[in-house]
């Protein structure tokens, strides 16, 4: 009898025993879960932080990278442009893949406002944020005066699918002077009456 109680007693501590192990188990699975899904939603995270920051400006891809070579009315040329119509420069901004280094032709040279700009655009999509650069006389309606941060007014350029008709918000003003260029980007591509590049955005050869 006396053999039988401590089998009895054995059995059940060692049943104890095998049940608080599963019980461990069960924890490291249900953690090293938590840590695979974790693991998984990190890059799915990353990737929505990239395409959401590529759709608020920093994706050029759906610029009209070449123009008509046409100005908005009212547009003066700059009396007296560091870079002359015909002279040559070095871009200095990317505004576009394969646009920092090029060099530039100017065809054109303006003094006026120029804006960044964030808008949602005509044709649907995520919002486009400090858009470099729409000028002041590609606005609609507003006048002589420069606008102020935070204004609101209605584009008359179709730098980029969706932009034309669609409400801007002023982010930032700068009077200077304004350049049209051609120029064959580092990639190869032969972009014509390209629209705009700043002052500071070139330099001397």
């Amino acid at each position: 009898m006396a053999n039988k109680f401590t089998l009895g007693i054995i059995s059940f501590a060692a049943a104890l025993t095998l049940a608080a192990c599963g019980g461990e188990n069960a924890d490291d699975t249900t953690q090293n879960s938590t840590t695979q899904e974790e693991s998984n939603a990190a890059p799915e995270n990353n990737m929505n932080g990239e395409n959401s920051e590529a759709m608020q400006g920093m994706d050029h891809s759906n610029m009209n990278h070449s123009g008509s070579g046409e100005v908005p009315e009212g547009l003066k040329d700059a009396t007296n442009p560091t870079f002359p119509v015909g002279s040559k420069a070095i871009i200095q901004s990317d505004h576009m893949p394969g646009m920092k280094g090029a060099e530039a032709t100017i065809v054109g040279a303006y003094d006026t406002t120029v804006y960044t700009v964030s808008f949602t655009p005509t044709t649907g999509g995520n919002p486009v944020t400090n858009h470099k650069w729409v000028i002041h006389e590609e606005l609609e309606g507003v006048g002589e005066g420069v606008l102020q941060p935070g204004t609101k007014a209605t584009i008359n350029a179709d730098h980029m699918k969706g932009m034309k008709g669609a409400t801007a918000t002023i982010d930032s003003a700068e009077e200077t002077t304004v350049y049209m260029v051609d120029f064959t980007s580092t990639t190869g591509e032969q972009v014509t009456n390209h629209k705009w590049v700043t002052e500071n955005e070139l330099s001397a050869q």
